[in-house]
């Protein structure tokens, strides 16, 4: 029996083979088309993008119960001592406290981490924690080293369009308005602190263009990076704009960048066209 179970719901976007590399166990969220429902992994970003396209009517995605937590780490307990699991912000999501409720039954043996993040910014941590884990550290030292760090976990994305955002109910329709008529490409930040998102800076022009500009002042704005290991994820993308965030990740000092694509729940929020960096702001911290 291993000692520590790492694990994280869906909403952490990370492929099967780096979810095996760093030994990660997922619960996916359920996404709702319509009368039509489905779990996160089963469908991805594009085809949920043609439903909007074609139906005009925004998925929906459905908070994980307490039962399915209980459940779920009733199963992770049967290979481990323990389990560290990696929730989505409890700033935009009750699933949070669900998992917490849940974990509270198993005496101790589960702690979950609110991670104020989402994405890879929670792969982040979660990939911190089994690299720690991976060196014998005990599990409330695992703990202490990686809540320490959630403060300088920058998550951030930019947009081509607030449509998803607006239809989601986190956009007014006064921001949506101004971001059409004046083609704005905002910045959408993570707030560590509240786990909330705001808009930060504007950018304008073509896909091309403006992933350049935001990567570029993310990078300025957070330059204290960890260059163990960065982010690029997006939800539609060309290889083109892919490989300029990576690029210019790389030439900021990351050893190694993963690019991933977002899966079903984060696409429903942030629609097509999406394209964040994430890493850790605080500095290296190495583990080896």
């Amino acid at each position: 029996m291993k000692k520590i179970q790492i694990s994280a719901e869906s909403t952490i976007d990370l492929p099967k083979d780096l979810l095996e590399k760093y030994d990660i166990k997922t619960l996916p969220y359920t996404l709702i088309l319509g009368e039509k429902e489905v779990h996160d992994g089963e469908v991805g970003g594009d085809e949920l993008f043609a439903y909007v396209e074609e139906t005009g009517q925004l998925p929906h995605t459905s908070a994980i119960n307490q039962e399915s937590f209980r459940a779920y780490f009733a199963e992770l307990l049967k290979e481990a001592e323990a389990v560290i699991h990696f929730s989505l912000s409890s700033g935009i999501t009750s699933s949070t406290q669900n998992a917490i409720i849940a974990s509270r039954e198993f005496g101790g043996r589960v702690k979950v981490i609110d991670t104020h993040s989402l994405s890879t910014g929670i792969a982040l941590q979660a990939i911190y924690a089994s690299r720690l884990a991976q060196k014998g550290i005990p599990f409330d030292e695992i703990t202490a080293k990686v809540e320490e760090r959630i403060p300088f976990d920058q998550t951030s994305f930019g947009l081509e369009s607030v449509e998803y955002l607006y239809k989601g109910g986190r956009c007014s329709a006064l921001a949506r308005l101004g971001a059409n008529l004046l083609k704005l490409r905002p910045q959408i930040i993570m707030h560590t602190d509240t786990g909330t998102m705001s808009a930060g800076k504007k950018f304008k022009g073509k896909m091309e263009k403006w992933v350049r500009d935001y990567v570029e002042a993310t990078l300025a704005q957070f330059p204290n990076i960890d260059p163990e290991i960065g982010f690029v994820t997006y939800s539609s993308a060309s290889a083109e704009v892919i490989e300029t965030a990576r690029r210019m990740m790389v030439e900021a000092g990351f050893k190694t960048v993963y690019v991933t694509k977002a899966g079903g729940t984060i696409s429903c929020h942030c629609g097509p066209h999406c394209l964040g960096v994430l890493y850790f702001a605080d500095g290296p911290h190495p583990v080896d």
